[in-house]
């Protein structure tokens, strides 16, 4: 386990607060938490540590799971919840987390002929239902290394939000539905755009990967599409822009 960081292999049933030294470790691998004002920095810390203890994580294809790796997964989860209730991943079973890039099997219907295309998709992330959050690690950690707003745990954790809120959440705002339907006609045209173009394959993924943007790139999406900011902002009680001022 790397120096530094403060739990231990065993989780207690009742919520640990972390030790100070938590944001020093955190800092290093998360940039933005240094940018957090110091109240929203206190109670990221609670939710945290709520999430280390309450939600279990299960390492897949022989990985074994570190409190680093427990550590960096819960604390952007729980960046994306900070201004929602706290129980807004009350019904997350557990987070499965594989080494690298897992393999699902797949069916697909074709809508005019009824033929059904049996076949493999080699996944980063997946959210089943509200149950399960299932992660590529690697992946987690070249989310860390990069500037353009890739973030797999807030794809997939928004996509668990918006799943047990019934879709709420792709339909809190309409500028989340114009922005959409602008994506995909940018889309179309071969138009570079700030939002990841895997966004227009319908309203789910582009509120997870506008999310990735909101998260990642606040300033930037506040920039070039304040609407859909402002959208992100009143739905998630959050204005990480101002975080990274």
């Amino acid at each position: 386990m790397r120096s530094g960081w403060p739990w231990s292999g065993s989780r207690p049933s009742d919520t640990p607060a972390l030790p100070a030294d938590w944001a020093e470790s955190l800092s290093r691998e998360l940039p933005i938490m240094a940018a957090l004002p110091a109240v929203e920095r206190a109670r990221l810390a609670t939710r945290v540590a709520e999430f280390v203890a309450t939600i279990p994580f299960v390492g897949c294809g022989e990985l074994q799971v570190s409190d680093r790796m427990r550590a960096i997964i819960a604390a952007q989860a729980s960046l994306l919840t900070l201004g929602l209730p706290r129980l807004a991943y009350a019904r997350l079973y557990g987070v499965m987390l594989y080494p690298d890039q897992f393999v699902v099997e797949e069916s697909d219907e074709d809508e005019d002929t009824g033929v059904v295309t049996e076949g493999t998709r080699a996944l980063s992330g997946q959210t089943i239902d509200t149950d399960r959050i299932v992660l590529s690690w690697q992946d987690v950690e070249d989310g860390l290394q990069r500037d353009d707003g890739y973030n797999v745990v807030v794809h997939e954790f928004a996509h668990h939000l918006d799943h047990a809120s019934g879709g709420q959440f792709t339909q809190a705002h309409p500028a989340l539905l114009a922005g959409y339907h602008e994506l995909c006609n940018a889309v179309d045209r071969g138009e570079e755009t700030l939002i990841d173009p895997y966004g227009a394959e319908e309203p789910a993924e582009f509120f997870a990967v506008l999310a990735e943007a909101f998260i990642g790139m606040p300033r930037e999406l506040r920039a070039q599409h304040p609407d859909l900011y402002a959208a992100m902002q009143r739905t998630l009680q959050l204005d990480p822009a101002d975080w990274s001022a």
